[in-house]
């Protein structure tokens, strides 16, 4: 037998998933969408201050970030 034949015979052997292969996608769906909805959970935190929101209403820039 020669060495390629060898090689041949050891690249054909493979392993077995720990699950089936769409379900990594699925698992990539749900850890998206868990950091989608902790991230959309930060929206307009700024604004829930009374103290934040009152002086910049009295400064007047009209910036939403207060940079």
């Amino acid at each position: 037998m020669s060495i390629a034949t060898t090689l041949l015979a050891e690249a054909v052997h493979h392993t077995e998933l720990p699950m089936p292969s769409f379900m990594y996608g699925v698992v990539a769906l749900i850890v998206f969408l868990f950091l989608g909805v902790a991230t959309f959970s930060y929206r307009d935190v700024a604004n829930r201050h009374a103290g934040r929101a009152g002086a910049r209403a009295r400064t007047g820039s009209g910036q939403e970030t207060g940079h």
